[in-house]
């Protein structure tokens, strides 16, 4: 960025005076001052004064097939022109029956039937929902709870919080929907316990919990293939594999929730083919449109449905722009774009290059551990690299907010620093993204990190 750039962020631009008045930003500060990003192109983005930035989180983890895509743009004015929208309540759409089939002839098993909603929390929330009733519907009423994991991160709805294991982002809205309940985090580099070993702990404590509150109260067990937050904590070997046969052996029904992991993330069009897990529910939204229009589903097994259709049950649950005639055909481009491009291949062909780029900074002291999968990886920063000395709480705060998010801001990368659980920074490039590209992302982090480094020692 040069120099005139960055003195007229200084001061406010016309937006930016707008934005401060009016816009209520997520997740962010009422007094924060809003950077204005105002196009992208491919695997970049730039601001209201000109300025190029590398899309190093895909937007929030989604915009997997690149910014600027036309074709998907097309094919939602070309939807919008002919049917604008129409519910899903009794009456349907030719784009998202098309879509509901798409999906269950990709998905594995016999996930042959999705529920759509308008993003992730939604599709999380609606999963939560449909195994509570499923379960009255086999005469089990009492089965209402659900299992995550500690840090992990399901979404903000109030059903969806409960699910979350995120205890500072929940304080302020309790009391919560009662049946949420949290064990063990695959944290490989923190624990005692390595490889399979730490895979039967982190699973045996998700059936402690079962057990403790009582097989029959316990609904659903919902697992990321890679936890997000915590920074991107990959599974040890057999972990899922033992989940899936607690989950079988107490009649709970698994829910691998893909929101991040899916459409190519991990370089499989659903994560949990990379990790060989059958679930009975996938929760997925993000990546099915690369964000172009709002969409999430729920995709279900016909074990759940036919414990509906048996029974003659209505699903009591509905979303007012729940696949949306316009999300549906962004999401048929979209996949259109990631079969033709072969966007999954592109991410397995290149996620070692990726992680090579990544691992030339763990001369660094200030880097712990660089961990993930496909193109979703997390850099744990810590204070002493031989004792793996955490940083203190003013430490996190001043480095991840003080030094590294403006200075790689102002470097030309946008990626995350996120202090939910460990200090991490989380990358998370398009799938179109090169070898070329990471090398550039460890070059720009190189120079903050450094920085970074001396600033704490």
């Amino acid at each position: 960025m040069s120099n005139q750039a960055l003195a007229s962020q200084t001061e406010k631009s016309e937006l930016q005076e707008l934005a401060a008045r009016h816009l209520m930003m997520h997740f962010s500060d009422l007094k924060y001052d809003a950077s204005v990003i105002t196009r992208g192109e491919g695997c970049y983005v730039y601001d209201e004064e000109g300025n190029k930035y590398f899309d190093g989180l895909a937007g929030l983890f989604l915009s997997n097939v690149g910014h600027g895509r036309t074709e998907i743009a097309d094919a939602v004015h070309q939807q919008l022109n002919q049917l604008h929208y129409f519910p899903l309540w009794t009456y349907s759409h030719p784009v998202a029956i098309k879509l509901a089939a798409r999906l269950a002839a990709l998905a594995p098993g016999d996930l042959n039937r999705a529920f759509f909603t308008t993003g992730g929390s939604e599709a999380v929330e609606s999963a939560w929902k449909l195994a509570k009733q499923y379960f009255k519907a086999k005469g089990k009423p009492g089965k209402y709870k659900v299992i995550a994991r500690d840090l992990a991160y399901h979404g903000t709805t109030m059903g969806a919080l409960s699910v979350t294991g995120l205890e500072a982002i929940k304080e302020a809205f309790a009391p919560l929907t009662p049946g949420g309940f949290h064990a063990r985090t695959t944290d490989n580099y923190r624990s005692e316990e390595q490889g399979e070993a730490l895979a039967e702990a982190c699973a045996n404590d998700i059936e402690r919990i079962i057990i403790e509150q009582g097989p029959d109260t316990v609904a659903a067990v919902y697992l990321e293939p890679v936890q997000n937050s915590g920074g991107c904590l990959p599974p040890p070997p057999g972990y899922f594999e033992r989940v899936r046969k607690i989950c079988d052996k107490h009649d709970v029904l698994l829910v691998s929730d893909e929101v991040i992991c899916g459409f190519g993330r991990l370089g499989y069009l659903f994560a949990c083919e990379r990790y060989g897990y059958q679930p009975d529910i996938i929760t997925c939204a993000k990546g099915l449109t690369s964000g172009y229009v709002p969409l999430g589903a729920a995709i279900v097994s016909d074990k759940i449905a036919d414990a509906f259709l048996n029974v003659d049950e209505t699903f009591l649950h509905g979303i007012t722009f729940g696949g949306h005639p316009a999300a549906c055909a962004a999401a048929m481009a979209n996949l259109d774009i990631m079969e033709r491009e072969d966007l999954c291949g592109n991410v397995r062909k290149n996620e070692g290059a990726f992680r090579a780029a990544l691992e030339t900074l763990s001369d660094l002291p200030i880097v712990g551990d660089i961990r993930g999968a496909g193109y979703f990886f997390g850099i744990e920063l810590v204070k002493n690299r031989e004792t793996k000395e955490r940083l203190t709480e003013d430490e996190c705060e001043r480095t991840l907010r003080g030094i590294l998010s403006p200075r790689l801001f102002e470097l030309g990368l946008i990626c995350r620093a996120d202090d939910r659980g460990e200090p991490v920074i989380q990358l998370s490039p398009p799938l179109i993204a090169t070898p070329e590209d990471f090398q550039e992302i460890a070059r720009i982090l190189r120079i903050a990190l450094e920085e970074a480094s001396e600033e704490l020692s």
